[in-house]
């Protein structure tokens, strides 16, 4: 008999997570992924997804995914076995082309591209200088390396000085690691900045895009593009095509010499199986798609404003966001899962955002906007939160 019983082991920590109104639940979409859709056998208008372009549904997409001519479904080995298919080959010129980078290099999601870049690059007696709010997965990446890890207050860039100033008088390589769109605020690192330290004390910088990419910048480049910084040699980004590219996967860009070391030392990109080459099809065309989408950038700013004055009526904390990710704190977690609650009873999908996901007492409604969203969907959905508040 074991020591312990895995029922055992984590019976108490679920009854608590109940308690504390952190338990989290799976639902069910039972239709296409879009603005109206059906969760839970219930007819809502969505407002948690981040398909901010509206690309999931689209119907060049879906015509892509159709086209199996001369490709398998699956890839039937790893990048480095007999995975790599010309269609990858493809989307990783044509995102380095994009990007003006010297390559690029697929992987499966953005978590494991986190992981395998950080690891990899950073050895023991390095230093890796991680914002504190940045994403779960660079946290897990820094700790799965062999390097020291501090994390700087919150887009606080006199402290991050602080650090790298001591990582130069230990001699140490430092990183700045960091989203460059905050997944749970919705506000931006400030590029120009990191980039000028990160010059001014030899530090490398790696920046997780996944939700720049598609949304700012000229032709959707992200947010090196909307700060006007380039991606230099000692620079690394990654992007996802989860988001708004309506695909799947993820890409890291940088260096020639970046790349080679990833393709040869990084284990998570080694041992993985490569992504279906339909998958990397369609990431073309949606890549395709995001650049030439000036159109959908310009509604969403328009979206992201008629939310932002409405909701500035209604005397609620809003995170300080210009993006497309609209957080209303609410602070206690029981509090943030009863206003969700009300809102899908009321027609609306918006999920409740909790510990350890974000800090302490800063449970939130996390609110995403898309092009697609209407400017009645909006008022309809500003309405009902006006409706909880009285």
């Amino acid at each position: 008999m074991p020591l312990e019983s895995i029922n055992k082991r984590f019976s108490a920590a679920l009854k608590f997570r109940h308690q504390e109104h952190l338990y989290r639940s799976r639902p069910l979409v039972l239709s296409p992924q879009a603005t109206n859709m059906q969760i839970n056998n219930s007819e809502v208008i969505n407002f948690s997804a981040n398909d901010y372009l509206g690309l999931a549904n689209h119907p060049q997409l879906k015509q892509t995914a159709q086209d199996f001519t001369n490709l398998s479904y699956g890839s039937g080995a790893a990048h480095l076995v007999t995975g790599h298919n010309n269609e990858h080959h493809l989307l990783e010129q044509e995102l380095a082309s994009w990007l003006n980078t010297e390559r690029a290099l697929l992987f499966s999601t953005g978590y494991m591209a986190n992981l395998a870049v950080l690891q990899t690059i950073m050895h023991k007696g390095d230093l890796i200088l991680a914002d504190k709010l940045c994403h779960g997965s660079l946290i897990d990446g820094a700790l799965y390396s062999k390097a020291e890890l501090k994390r700087y207050p919150h887009l606080d860039m006199l402290a991050l000085e602080k650090k790298l100033i001591q990582a130069q008088q230990n001699k140490q390589q430092a990183i700045i690691v960091s989203d460059g769109v905050f997944s749970m605020d919705g506000d931006l690192a400030p590029l120009d900045n990191i980039q000028s330290l990160a010059k001014k004390y030899q530090a490398w910088v790696y920046i997780d895009d996944a939700h720049g990419f598609g949304t700012l910048g000229e032709n959707g480049k992200g947010v090196f593009s909307h700060f006007k910084q380039e991606i230099n040699s000692n620079t690394i980004v990654m992007g996802t095509f989860g988001k708004a590219f309506g695909s799947f996967g993820a890409f890291v860009v940088g260096s020639s010499t970046l790349i080679e070391a990833l393709i040869q030392f990084a284990r998570p990109y080694i041992y993985t199986t490569a992504t279906p080459p339909i998958n990397a099809k369609v990431c073309r065309k949606s890549l395709q798609l995001v650049m030439k989408a000036t159109g959908q950038r310009n509604q969403l700013q328009k979206n992201i404003k008629q939310f932002q004055q409405g909701i500035s009526k209604l005397n609620l904390e809003l995170s300080a966001s210009k993006t497309a990710i609209q957080a209303i704190i609410l602070k206690k977690s029981a509090v943030a899962v009863q206003w969700s609650d009300s809102l899908k009873q009321q027609g609306f999908w918006v999920m409740p955002i909790r510990p350890p996901t974000v800090p302490k007492n800063t449970a939130r409604l996390r609110i995403t906007l898309s092009a697609e969203h209407t400017k009645k969907q909006i008022n309809k959905l500003l309405t009902a939160i006006e409706s909880i508040c009285n």
